[in-house]
């Protein structure tokens, strides 16, 4: 039964679901809509809410731009590419192969959401390589990790409220990390997707006649094509180590300085320690341009599409129709249920607004005064909107596209496995923030 609704799912998706871009621009449509009639938005107004909105990621965009290029120039070095190799040939069957990096994603993702993309994205590659599997499903895995990441150590939410000096530190003061991200209740909700996701993941491997592989790109080593006979000063110049660690192992000692100093983990931090071990494991300038070359195309999607979702967000911010969906969900609300509604909430804003800090800048105004009027768990409350801002990033593009990049697929060759991820995944994360 569970392999005919995740065949049904994934036929589904393919024949309906549109390109990414063509899925922003239905978004944006969409948005728009919304403010018009249930806001009453003026028409000339919404327009100059959406075009002065529309750069407001650029610096996100290009954090995610070099999230997707440092990636793949670290995984085209020799030293990292024999060791997604090796952890590829750990596998000798598609579920095994498929629980792998499903379980090497979660943890990436909890440790770092940003870092966690790229991991599962590269081993999914490389577990293809070695055994054959439905591609679209290893790297559908890889990608289902990425739903317990504002649950992990990179969760923007919590660790906004344990920040001194956060927004709303007069209304519910300074909310340690230990009664959010590391209470009971969280880690609950974290170890049950560890064991839930990888099951799922498994039980929906296709039958071998259904499997779509993968199909290696025609590519030439970097270091094939950069390691031609230097003819000139500057041939040699470029094919030669020295610069390369004069630039590299310095860096590499001031991550070492900013980790021995107390200093975590976060998205430049992730991109400079990727672009310094790509500059040191591919030795020479020639060999990192070659790479960077290669890696370059797959940001298409994210520098057109990001500044639409920027759009977006202004849209219903300044529109008032995201507050106006959260007032929704917290008018029926009990103290016990306000987490749940909250939960369900965020779900629906983060499909508009897929930016943790933005929906909490959004949602934190309604929902901690609805948490206090009731007498509601205020952590809980918070990690709902944490949790629902992660939830539907299964269905939603924005994060998957540097991914998808690096994997070489579309958005809807993924997205009938995801939407199955989806509908367990809800239900774990509502049991566990209403019951436990």
């Amino acid at each position: 039964m569970f392999q005919r609704l995740t065949r049904l799912s994934v036929r589904m998706v393919e024949r309906w679901l549109p390109d990414s871009y063509v899925f922003v621009l239905v978004f944006t449509a969409l948005a728009a809509l919304g403010a018009l009639v249930v806001k009453g938005t003026p028409p000339l107004a919404l327009v100059r809410i959406w075009g002065g909105g529309f750069w407001a990621l650029l610096g996100f965009s290009m954090q995610m731009v070099l999230v997707l290029v440092t990636g793949f120039i670290l995984a085209r070095t020799p030293p990292m590419a024999r060791l997604l190799r090796w952890l590829g040939t750990r596998c000798s069957t598609p579920r095994g192969a498929v629980v792998l990096v499903t379980l090497v994603s979660i943890a990436a993702n909890w440790i770092n959401w940003g870092f966690g993309l790229v991991v599962g994205a590269l081993l999914a590659r490389e577990v293809a390589r070695a055994v054959r599997v439905d591609y679209r499903l290893l790297v559908a895995s890889a990608y289902g990790g990425f739903i317990v990441w504002h649950g992990g150590l990179s969760g923007s939410i919590p660790l906004t409220v344990a920040t001194p000096g956060h927004p709303f530190e007069p209304a519910i003061g300074l909310m340690p990390a230990s009664a959010t991200l590391f209470s009971t209740f969280n880690i609950a909700i974290v170890l049950a997707l560890a064991v839930v996701v990888p099951l799922l993941t498994r039980a929906m491997t296709p039958k071998p006649e259904d499997t779509v592989p993968f199909v290696p790109p025609a590519e030439a080593e970097p270091e094939a094509r950069a390691d031609a006979t230097a003819s000139s000063p500057a041939d040699r110049l470029e094919r030669h180590w020295l610069l390369s660690m004069l630039v590299g192992v310095p860096g590499l000692v001031f991550l070492g300085l900013h980790f021995a100093g107390g200093g975590g983990l976060n998205l430049d931090i992730v991109n400079f320690a990727f672009l310094m071990l790509g500059i040191v494991g591919h030795r020479t300038p020639a060999r990192l341009l070659a790479a960077l070359r290669e890696a370059i195309p797959g940001a298409a999607g994210i520098v057109v599409q990001f500044p639409f979702y920027a759009g977006i967000m202004a849209i219903l911010v300044q529109s008032g129709l995201a507050t106006t969906i959260s007032q929704g969900f917290a008018s029926f609300a009990t103290a016990q249920s306000l987490p749940f509604w909250t939960f369900l909430s965020a779900g629906l804003v983060n499909m508009f607004i897929p930016s943790g800090g933005g929906q909490w800048a959004v949602q934190a105004p309604v929902m901690i005064p609805a948490a206090q009027a009731l007498g509601a768990d205020l952590p809980h409350v918070v990690m709902a909107i944490a949790w629902g801002d992660a939830w539907t990033n299964l269905l939603q593009p924005f994060f998957a596209l540097p991914l998808l990049a690096i994997a070489g697929l579309r958005i809807r060759d993924i997205m009938g496995y995801c939407l199955m991820l989806l509908l367990a995944t809800g239900a774990v994360i509502a049991l566990g923030l209403t019951f436990v």
